[in-house]
Formats: C-alpha cells, structure tokens, sequence
C-alpha cells in the first residue's frame, strides 16, 4: 500500500506538526547528496490498553548513538522527541504502525563536509502490516545470498543506523527480488553470514539457537535481543557471538529473521535448498508465538518494554 492511499495526516518535522503533503526537504539537502541521515524503524501494537510503543527507550538510545560517528548533534531532547511521536500517533489516530524518526544533515551548503549544514529532525508514522508477505509470518520466504557482501566495520560503522548504508542493502534485496526470492542474506567480507538487508538472522540446530555476533558487521537489532531474552527465559541456549558459514545456512534444522518491520519471519529456503522440512520449525514458531503474544500484551511480561500512548 502507498502513503496515497493511507489515511494519515500528519508529520512532525524540526519542532513542527506537519501535514503530510507539507514535511519537505530542499533538492540541495546534505543528506540527500552523501547519505548523512541516521534513522530508526519501530512498531507500535494495538494491544488492550491502546497504541503502545515497543521498546521505544532502546531505539531512541540507538539513534543517539548513530548520530555520534558523524558528529551530528540532535537539537532535541529525548524527552522532546518522544512527545513528538506519541502526538504524531495520536494525530494520525493510529492503533498501532510502524514509527520512522530520522535526523540527518539539512540544506546550507554541499560540500563534502557537513560541518554548515543544520541537523534536521523529522518522525513520521504509518500503518504497516506484514514486512515480507502477508502469508510469510506462517509460511517462511525464500531466499538467496546475494553475491553483494556487507562492508566491513572498519570501512563504515556497521553497528550506526545509517541512511546511506541502506543502498548495501537495497542492492542485496532487489538482486533477490529479480531472481524470484522474497529477500536476501548478505555475507560480510570473510565471506560468514552477517545479516539480512534490515534483518538480523538466526539458525537453530540441535536445539540451540545461533546468531552473528556484533564482529561479523552486523546492526545491534533491538528485535534480535527480544528473541535472544525470550530464547533464554524459555531455556534455550543461544550464542549470539556466532559465526556462521555459508555452508551452514543449508545443514540448518530452522533459520529465521528478526527485525522491528520483519518481526520473526521463518525462512523455507536458501537458493532454492530446503531448510529443516521447509516448514515453520517447532522453536521458530514457539519464539514466534512468544514474540506476539508478548507486543500485543497477551501477557504481562517486560512491562518496561512498552510506551503506552494514551497513558502519557
């Protein structure tokens, strides 16, 4: 669905509530030219007590922490900024979505160095339903690993949520995409598994799950450590320092995504092999579950977790 035939309203943008035709940027933008933005994707879920934000504290904190790399200083605090989002929910009169703050080097002058140029801030939030598929959450995606290989931390901080990056990650997903796959895996330079192009990945074998590390240049998910929590209270070993080979990824018993957009998607198959019996497997589906049942607060669980929009 395009934001056309959405029926929001509303963006704030540096300090004002915006229609949404109206939050614009000037053609010269810095950050349109080199990629200067760092940015954030939440969700926000219906649940018993209203709109509520999931884990909003840690993606707030995390895009403090992009912004560090670039010397970029947000002009807001972020007592300010989480207002700005609650209002922004509410004026959209959404019951849950997906939220996208973003801060990025604005229009003054285009030279290479940003130094002149003034941060902006925009939040917006929409209705969004089921990143890979509507059909992906029970069934799983296929996918490929895509011969584009994810950049190194010593080239560009892997572990900042950058605009520009995500061209690595366009690139891998639409070379899936042209090959008939739903979604990509993209190796790092040793050639191991890092991560989908916004997911993180895990594998289950024998029973314990296992996940790339923060060296195999991979982004600190905030969904990733939810299912490592969940995993763990469960009793499931999981080694979130892994490193996976390529060839691991086809002997695998399940392998799913985590992402704040992908949520926990199973994975049926990797360049066309089958994983495990190219089902949902048994530990992606009860981690699934768990995922669910605790953002739409069928259970009391990590109360901390949770922003409630209406209570603010």
């Amino acid at each position: 669905m395009g934001f056309d035939e959405m029926d929001v309203s509303t963006i704030w943008q540096s300090g004002e509530y915006k229609d949404w035709e109206d939050a614009t940027v000037h053609v010269l933008t810095h950050g349109l030219h080199y990629g200067t933005g760092v940015f954030e994707g939440v969700r926000a879920y219906d649940t018993d007590r209203g709109p509520a934000i999931f884990r909003w504290e840690e993606h707030l904190e995390r895009l403090y922490q992009s912004a560090k790399p670039y010397d970029m200083e947000i002009p807001y605090t972020r007592e300010e900024l989480t207002e700005a989002t609650l209002e922004v929910i509410r004026r959209n009169d959404l019951d849950g979505g997906y939220i996208r703050p973003i801060a990025f080097y604005g229009y003054d002058s285009l030279g290479v160095s940003p130094k002149d140029n003034p941060t902006e801030v925009a939040i917006a939030a929409w209705p969004w339903g089921t990143y890979l598929g509507e059909d992906a959450l029970e069934n799983g995606v296929d996918v490929m690993v895509s011969s584009w290989r994810k950049h190194a931390s010593s080239q560009i901080p892997t572990n900042a949520k950058t605009t520009g990056l995500y061209v690595n990650s366009m690139l891998a997903g639409e070379e899936a995409r042209r090959n008939g796959y739903v979604e990509a895996i993209v190796l790092n330079k040793e050639g191991n598994v890092a991560e989908g192009p916004g997911e993180n990945i895990f594998m289950v074998r024998d029973g314990k799950l296992y996940t790339p590390g923060l060296s195999q240049s991979i982004l600190d998910g905030i969904t990733r450590d939810t299912v490592i929590t969940l995993a763990r209270e469960r009793g499931y070993e999981v080694d979130d320092s892994a490193t996976i080979s390529r060839g691991e990824l086809n002997t695998a018993d399940e392998l799913f995504f985590t992402g704040s957009a992908a949520e926990v998607t199973p994975i049926r198959k990797v360049d066309n092999v089958v994983i495990g019996e190219g089902t949902r497997g048994p530990v992606t589906e009860e981690l699934q579950s768990a995922f669910f049942d605790l953002v739409e607060r069928r259970t009391d669980d990590h109360e901390e977790w949770f922003t409630y929009v209406d209570e603010q």
